[in-house]
């Protein structure tokens, strides 16, 4: 089953933002926004800024930005950190329960 949430990491080239990389990140909208919440970056877009980092929910066929942050390089390598250990502990957790 495909997750509703989704992170996506995009970098801005001169055709426009490029998605460069995605988490699933489950069907729990509270869990995905406390996750998105936690990672570093910055609300106030600007337009020099290079990387962004968008929540992102798939409604059926048709996904709907939710929110989006700017961020740096080294704030997308703690950001990647934080989201690894975050789905290996939902998914962990998740199969202990059943």
């Amino acid at each position: 089953m495909e997750d509703r949430f989704s992170i996506l990491f995009s970098l801005k080239t001169p055709a426009g933002f490029e998605v460069f990389g995605e988490f699933g990140i489950g069907d729990d909208r509270k869990a995905a926004t406390s996750l998105f919440d936690s990672l570093a970056g910055d609300d106030q877009l600007t337009a020099t800024a290079l990387l962004h980092i968008d929540l992102v929910e798939k409604d059926g066929l048709l996904p709907g930005r939710i929110r989006t942050k700017c961020c740096r390089l080294e704030e997308i390598a703690v950001n990647c950190k934080l989201i690894t250990r975050e789905v290996f502990r939902q998914k962990t957790l998740d199969n202990y329960e059943e």
